[in-house]
C-alpha cells in the first residue's frame, strides 16, 4: 500500500474550484487518483415505468463529467471513469494503486447513504481508510446553530437564526497541479448516452438556454449574468419570469451536480455588491440559495420520511392514482395553456421557471388529487437540476404534507397566467396551436364561442384537448 497515494472519488461535487476533497487530497498526499463511477442504479426503471434519469438530466451529467475530466487533465491528472457500482467499483481502484484512502462528499438521501456506507464497509475491509467532506451546502453542516436533529420546521426561522449566527466559510482554493499516476485510456470507460440505455434528446431551439454541462459552463454563466450583462442587480423583479435566457440566473442545473460551489456564489455576490450595486436583488440570490440548504437539512433530519405519501407531518390524505389523468399532466395534454406550456417546456428541454413548477404542482396535487409522489418521480426523471432534497422537500410542500406553515397552499392556475403571463406570449411559444387566440384569451379556450374558436384555427377535443377540470373563466 502506497501511504502517499488517495482516490478521489467524484460525485455531487463535479468542481476543481472549492472542492474539499480533492483541495485536501492534494494537500495531504502525493499523488492523486480522481475516479467518478456512473451508478447503475441511477438509470433503471422507477414508478409509472419513468427512467430514473431521463435522457434530458444524463446529457446535462455526462457533458459534467466529461468535462471535469477535461479540468483535471489541465493540471496534469485525468479522471478514471467507470460505470456500475460505486461500492465496489471505487475500492477496486484503490485497491489496484494500492490507495491508502478513499476522499469523497457526504450526501444526506438513503440511497446516496447506502452507498457510502457499503463503500466504507468494503474499504475499510481491505485496509483503505476513508474520509467525507460536507460541501453542498452554504452553511456548513458544523457552523449550524442547532443540532440538525433540531432544524426549525419553519424555513423563515431557519434562515434567521443561520443568518444571525453563521458565517460562511471562505472557498477553498483551486489546486495548481495535481499529480496523478499514469492510466490508460482503456481503463476509462467511454460512457454515452446509448451505454446508459437512453437515446439522444432533441434540444429544442426554443428552450429558454443552451445548458450545457459542466464547470467550465457554470462559472461562464455566472461571469455572464453579475459580471458582463450586471443582471444581478434586478433579479428579485425578473426571476418569475417564463421566457428568455435571463429572467433568473439558472444556476440551478450546475448547482445540483456540483459544477459550481454555493459558496463560490456566495462570495461573488459579495464581491459585486462592493463593486456594483447592493440592493434587495442581490439579497434575494443569496435568499434562494438559503433555501437549497434548509431542503437539505431538512432531508437530514427526516430521512425516508421526506419519500413517504404522509410526509413528515404524518397527515393522512386520499389520493388519487389515475394513470391516465397524470399522462394527460406528464403530456401536456390537460387542456388547461399555462399547465399544459410549462410541462412541455419540460418535456422538450429538461428545464422549468420556478413559477412553473409551483403551478404544475400545485394543479396535480390540489386540482386533480393524484398521488404528489408520481409527480416528484417524473421531475427526478426529467429534470436537469434535479437535487434530491430540493425536489422531494418542495414536492412535500405544495402537498401539505411538508413544511409549509400555511394550509393548501393552492395555485389559482388563471389568476397566475393573468399576473406572469397575461399577453400570453409563453403559451403562443409553447403551444402554437393556440397561437392565433389573442391576448388573455388564450388562457381559456374553452370560454370562447365555437365560431370563434373555428376563426382561431382551434378545435377543442380535436388539435387542442377539453379541460380535464372545470376551470372559472376569469377575465381581468
Amino acid at each position: 500500500m502506497n501511504k502517499n497515494r488517495v482516490v478521489v472519488w467524484f460525485r455531487n461535487d463535479l468542481r476543481v474550484h472549492d472542492n474539499a476533497s480533492l483541495f485536501s487530497a492534494v494537500k495531504k498526499y502525493e499523488e492523486v487518483i480522481p475516479v467518478y463511477c456512473y451508478d447503475e442504479r441511477q438509470f433503471e426503471t422507477i414508478r409509472l415505468g419513468l427512467p430514473k434519469t431521463g435522457a434530458h438530466r444524463a446529457k446535462f451529467l455526462i457533458e459534467s463529467v466529461e468535462n471535469l475530466k477535461h479540468s483535471l487533465q489541465g493540471k496534469g491528472s485525468n479522471l478514471l471513469v467507470l460505470k456500475g457500482k460505486p461500492e465496489e467499483l471505487v475500492v477496486t481502484v484503490a485497491e489496484k494503486y494500492q490507495a491508502s484512502a478513499i476522499f469523497f462528499s457526504e450526501e444526506v438521501t438513503d440511497e446516496e447513504k447506502r452507498v457510502e456506507v457499503a463503500l466504507e464497509q468494503n474499504a475499510w475491509a481491505k485496509g483503505i481508510k476513508t474520509e467525507v467532506f460536507w460541501q453542498s451546502t452554504l452553511f456548513h453542516l458544523q457552523d449550524l446553530p442547532f443540532p440538525v436533529n433540531q432544524t426549525p420546521e419553519v424555513f423563515t426561522q431557519f434562515r434567521k437564526e443561520c443568518e444571525k449566527f453563521v458565517r460562511i466559510q471562505k472557498v477553498f482554493s483551486t489546486p495548481d497541479a495535481i499529480n496523478t499516476p499514469a492510466f490508460t485510456d482503456a481503463e476509462t470507460n467511454e460512457v454515452s448516452l446509448k451505454v446508459l440505455g437512453l437515446n439522444e434528446p432533441e434540444i429544442p431551439s426554443s428552450g429558454v438556454l443552451r445548458f450545457e454541462g459542466g464547470e467550465s459552463a457554470a462559472l461562464g454563466r455566472l461571469q455572464a449574468y453579475f459580471w458582463e450583462q450586471d443582471l444581478l442587480k434586478v433579479y428579485k423583479e425578473t426571476r418569475n419570469g417564463l421566457l428568455g435566457a435571463d429572467y433568473s440566473s439558472k444556476f440551478s442545473p450546475w448547482l445540483a451536480l456540483g459544477c459550481i460551489s454555493p459558496k463560490y456564489i456566495y462570495w461573488e455576490v459579495l464581491r459585486y455588491e462592493k463593486e456594483r450595486k447592493k440592493n434587495q436583488s442581490t439579497y434575494w440570490l443569496i435568499f434562494e440559495l438559503i433555501w437549497r440548504d434548509y431542503f437539505r437539512f431538512i432531508c437530514k433530519k427526516h430521512g425516508n420520511k421526506v419519500f413517504q405519501l404522509k410526509g413528515i407531518r404524518n397527515v393522512e390524505e386520499q389520493w388519487s392514482r389515475n394513470e391516465s389523468m397524470f399522462w394527460r399532466w406528464a403530456e401536456g395534454q390537460t387542456g388547461i395553456p399555462f399547465v399544459d406550456a410549462n410541462m412541455r417546456e419540460l418535456n422538450h428541454t429538461g428545464f422549468m421557471s420556478n413559477r412553473g413548477r409551483q403551478n404544475v404542482a400545485s394543479f396535480l396535487v390540489n386540482d386533480l388529487g393524484i398521488d404528489w409522489r408520481w409527480g416528484a418521480s417524473y421531475f427526478e426523471s426529467m429534470l436537469i437540476d434535479y437535487d434530491v432534497c430540493s425536489n422531494w422537500g418542495n414536492w412535500m410542500y405544495v402537498a401539505g404534507v411538508g413544511n409549509d406553515p400555511r394550509e393548501n397552499r393552492y395555485f389559482n392556475i388563471l389568476k397566475q397566467a393573468q399576473n406572469y403571463d397575461r399577453k400570453g406570449d409563453y403559451i403562443r411559444h409553447w403551444i402554437p396551436e393556440l397561437a392565433r387566440i389573442p391576448g388573455f384569451d388564450i388562457h381559456q379556450p374553452h370560454t370562447l364561442h365555437a365560431s370563434d374558436l373555428r376563426k382561431y384555427q382551434v378545435s377543442l377535443g380535436g388539435n387542442y384537448p377539453h379541460p380535464v377540470v372545470k376551470m372559472k373563466a376569469f377575465s381581468y
